[in-house]
């Protein structure tokens, strides 16, 4: 690569960030799991398995993903609203 430009030694990641990253990817690839077994692959499974008693009931599948949509909809609202009166700036007044 001509003209690419190599990473300063302050730009790249530190070994916290990256356990921190992989720790987030590992956790996102188990909620995803869980989840999709819990929606796609349970309703298969007859309700007198062994396996449906490490899974919530099928209405919290709607619940709690809708309730995370919401709260992260209010904090996004809430931040905005935050910066924006934070660098309003003050009105002049007419002489």
């Amino acid at each position: 690569m001509v003209g690419a430009k190599r990473a300063s030694i302050s730009e790249m990641a530190t070994g916290t960030d990256q356990v921190v990253g992989f720790s987030l990817v590992v956790f996102s690839l188990v909620i995803f799991t869980y989840y999709t077994v819990w929606v796609i692959i349970l309703p298969f499974i007859d309700s007198d398995h062994i396996i449906h008693k490490y899974f919530l009931p099928r209405e919290y599948a709607i619940i709690i993903p809708l309730a995370a949509g919401l709260f992260l909809l209010l904090f996004v609202g809430l931040f905005i609203t935050y910066v924006m009166l934070k660098n309003r700036k003050p009105a002049k007044k007419a002489n």
